[in-house]
């Protein structure tokens, strides 16, 4: 990968007419012809509108000024262009209007020439949608890039763009950020709104940004995106000045900095994800901060059982809705099992439950408050080990035919399946989704590669509206070489 090629250096060429916009696009679509066949990552193109656009738009006064980008096959509409969520229900639709996000995206300059592949409804860590196909790792094609955001990774990873954007519910930015080595940053929840209409994603949980391969880029991506919208429930006050210009500066911050190696969940650490930690551990500690070992007082087995109540009763309330729509009751056909399963489970969540879960998460964000009154930032593993092979399935065949099934269990019976069949996969990735849940900013960084050549990402997280702090630390290991 060429991190030197990043979208600024890109933007830079357009100011200094050394390229042109149309050139910039036509070059990508060139690596999406070469690379994708191979990837997977790209499942929808807009050429001829993408490159009138590079000829006719106007990108004076734009931070970007032209450069090519691809949009997340979900939650991010642009008008006329398919929204198909990686689901079956809605392969051939398309979306009414443009989101507000992806409108900050445009007037930041960026031309979008297609999408990037999601599971279905974003649920998983991989990227895997049966309308689609299994994306591939750039690092090696017999490994996943991740999910959600599994295609934006590989389309970034592989050249095929610069700059992608993608979205987080539970890790779907860091994860894919992790596995292909590239820079992922989460939000504070309310900091980058899409709306209209749809702001609570999963309750704040979900929050768009971006997958780059620079910390600049990352730093320009967020003075272009954040935002206040009066309509939006969750809201981040506006970051006075410009995360970039800080950056620029060259003022760095005196971290007190926590690290843990344990999963919140009790699965199993990879040596290599302890090891990526202790790397990062020993180069702080030189670079004089502060470094000690501490965990948050966090049960993570409940945390998590809330967020998959959330899970399953936003699910119920989607799929009820498109069932409306049809005019028809929805079945196991319409859907892919694990969207099926947690619909089934959310079928049975009360109002109670739900907002018993909810309660759960407003705990954990308040110990993660008392946490960060002794310690800036919170250094982790990004994901427990490597990406997983593409081939590997993470629920046995007894399990996928409860999963089928489970409209004919309990509720007791369709909570359990819905645990067992993300038991394994969360094991690869426990240490994302807490800062969803608390909505804290998160950030995974490229600092590690295993012995076969994957990359390992590690995770910072700051207290809320503190992201000029996960910069600034990304920014000291970016620039003392720790990149992969």
């Amino acid at each position: 990968m060429d991190r030197q090629k990043d979208a600024l250096y890109y933007t830079g060429l357009l100011k200094m007419k050394k390229a042109s916009p149309e050139e910039l696009v036509a070059d990508a679509f060139k690596k999406i012809d070469e690379e994708n066949p191979g990837c997977n990552a790209v499942v929808h193109t807009r050429r001829e509108k993408a490159l009138h656009e590079a000829r006719t738009r106007d990108f004076r006064n734009t931070l970007f000024g032209g450069v090519p980008i691809l949009i997340k096959d979900l939650g991010q509409d642009l008008a006329g262009e398919p929204a198909t969520s990686g689901s079956r229900l809605l392969k051939d639709y398309v979306a009414p209007r443009t989101s507000h996000f992806v409108e900050a995206v445009e007037r930041a300059g960026f031309i979008v020439i297609g999408q990037t592949s999601t599971p279905e409804f974003g649920f998983k860590n991989i990227t895997d949608a049966v309308i689609h196909g299994t994306a591939r790792n750039p690092f090696n094609r017999n490994h996943s890039p991740g999910g959600s955001s599994g295609g934006a990774a590989a389309a970034v990873a592989s050249g095929m763009v610069a700059i992608a954007t993608a979205s987080d519910g539970g890790g779907s930015i860091r994860i894919p950020a992790s596995f292909t080595g590239l820079v992922g940053l989460k939000p504070t929840r309310g900091r980058t709104p899409v709306g209209p209409g749809s702001y609570r994603g999963w309750q704040g949980a979900s929050i768009s940004f971006a997958l780059t391969k620079t910390v600049r880029d990352t730093a320009m991506m967020l003075d272009a995106l954040q935002t206040v919208q009066a309509a939006a429930p969750f809201q981040t006050p506006l970051f006075p000045g410009s995360h970039f210009q800080e950056l620029q500066s060259g003022k760095r911050r005196n971290f007190r900095i926590a690290y843990s190696l344990e999963s919140p969940v009790k699965s199993v650490v990879s040596e290599e994800a302890k090891r990526a930690v202790l790397q990062t551990v020993a180069a702080l500690e030189e670079l004089g901060y502060r470094v000690e070992a501490k965990t948050p007082d966090i049960d993570g087995i409940l945390l998590m059982e809330a967020y998959y109540a959330m899970n399953g009763a936003e699910t119920d309330a989607m799929l009820r809705g498109f069932a409306a729509k049809l005019g028809r009751p929805l079945t196991a056909d319409d859907m892919e099992l694990v969207s099926w399963s947690l619909y089934q489970y959310g079928r049975t969540i009360s109002g109670g439950d739900y907002s018993l879960a909810l309660g759960l998460w407003d705990q954990a964000a308040a110990t993660m408050d008392r946490f960060h009154e002794n310690y800036d930032l919170l250094l982790q593993p990004t994901t427990a080990d490597s990406a997983p092979l593409i081939d590997h399935s993470f629920q046995s065949e007894a399990l996928k035919e409860r999963m089928r099934k489970s409209d004919l269990l309990s509720a007791a019976d369709r909570k359990e399946i819905v645990w067992s069949m993300f038991e394994e996969s969360l094991g690869v990735t426990p240490f994302t989704q807490q800062a969803n849940l608390t909505g804290q900013p998160a950030i995974s960084l490229p600092v590690h590669r295993t012995a076969v050549g994957l990359p390992l990402g590690v995770q910072f997280t700051a207290p809320k509206g503190k992201e000029e702090w996960l910069l600034d630390i990304a920014s000291v290991l970016e620039m003392a070489g720790l990149f992969t």
